[in-house]
């Protein structure tokens, strides 16, 4: 047994069109798959190694020749939706029968006039849009005016731009958590985020100061279980952003994925026991809502050249857990997230090799079977894999 779990997030790295992608108007996407088809010459030998092109799928770009070193699968969503929010909840071992809403053609009315009663700011936007193309339409009049940028995608999110010499981070924040309390019930979207950006009209700038503020969990998840046995639980990146700190008993935030993976590797150096917990963003934040191929590809590749010392840094009782939460392939015409199966690879000293698990049906199939691990009783969804990735002694 292992008195670690570390799990990775590759945030949208998808493997497939889910078998409900018609759905979300999600036909054909492959996140992985296109990202090799569409940068030539693209391979990444050490997940490959691991097993990530044998899974199910990805024939076309699958090398024979490899032997995979883990045991690996595809999972797939029985939650309703293809958000961060809900694809984390479900790795966490939660099922969300419906959908956070969205609004596509802005939010209504009284959502608005209540968020300008409340906060005292006029908002301005009120509409879908690229977080990047609004704040350079809308940031000059939010400079003159000192109106908040708000604005939505075809998520569920509600989003606020706000110029830092116009309003701190600091105070932004005190606005999101407004908001947060604003959009519960009927208009609880899955997540508020404070956008800060700096510049001129022409080069306005997002800065690193983001921070989502998300609905609390609707019950116990994994890390809740795990923290209430007396287990560590270090959230790296956006991950306490993700549960509002439930669950959690280190959190640290991150910068971009090479500050993630760093501050994975120093945490796996202490001596914890329990769960580390690692959300690596910027494949969707920066490449995929954005249909950069191949700054997606240079982002995995990136990643891809830190594996072998994350493998080299992990002790001999760590599980080593590589996912997704959703989609969001670079190469469609939408800039937003596509509704996929995601890669999970169990990896670890005692753990089967070239062992493919096809399709793990729940992301939450992720969360029994660390439960399982540490022999926790849990009513969460999905199934333990544990008897399935074990070597027989």
């Amino acid at each position: 047994m292992f008195n670690r779990a570390i799990i990775i997030i590759l945030d949208s790295v998808g493997v497939g069109e889910a078998p409900d992608a018609d759905v979300y108007g999600d036909e054909g996407s492959n996140t992985l798959l296109h990202v090799y088809q569409g940068y030539e010459g693209f391979k990444l030998p050490n997940l490959e190694k691991l097993g990530i092109t044998h899974i199910d799928g990805l024939e076309k770009i699958r090398n024979e020749n490899v032997v995979p070193t883990s045991s690996y699968g595809r999972g797939e969503e029985l939650s309703k939706g293809k958000d961060t929010t809900t694809g984390h909840w479900e790795i966490s071992g939660l099922l969300l029968e419906h959908p956070f809403p969205t609004y596509p053609n802005g939010f209504p009315k009284e959502v608005i006039d209540e968020f300008e009663r409340k906060t005292g700011y006029k908002a301005i936007g009120n509409k879908a849009a690229s977080g990047t193309v609004i704040i350079e339409e809308l940031g000059e009049e939010h400079l003159e005016t000192g109106a908040l940028i708000v604005y939505t995608s075809a998520d569920s999110v509600f989003q606020i731009a706000a110029h830092e010499d116009v309003i701190s981070h600091e105070e932004l924040y005190e606005v999101c958590e407004t908001a947060r309390e604003i959009l519960q019930g009927e208009h609880g979207v899955g997540r508020v985020i404070a956008r800060p950006f700096v510049g001129k009209p022409g080069s306005f700038t997002r800065t690193d100061k983001r921070k989502d503020f998300s609905l609390k969990p609707i019950s116990k998840t994994l890390l809740d279980y795990l923290k209430e046995d007396s287990k560590d639980v270090v959230a790296i990146g956006k991950i306490e952003d993700i549960f509002t700190g439930r669950g959690i008993t280190k959190a640290i935030h991150t910068k971009n994925n090479i500050d993630g993976i760093e501050t994975t590797l120093k945490e796996m150096k202490n001596n914890t026991k329990g769960l580390i917990f690692t959300n690596l963003v910027e494949f969707d934040m920066i490449y995929g809502h954005r249909n950069d191929v191949e700054g997606y590809g240079n982002a995995l590749i990136e990643f891809d050249e830190k594996l072998p010392e994350i493998l080299s840094t992990m002790r001999d009782d760590d599980l080593l857990i590589i996912a997704a939460d959703h989609g969001c392939d670079p190469s469609t015409e939408s800039t937003d997230h596509s509704r996929e199966y995601i890669p999970i690879i169990f990896y670890g000293k005692g753990i089967k090799e070239n062992n493919n698990l096809n399709t793990i049906v729940s992301f939450g199939s992720i969360a029994k079977t660390i439960l399982d691990n540490f022999d926790i009783d849990n009513d969460l969804i999905g199934t333990s894999y544990l008897d399935k990735i074990l070597e027989e002694e």
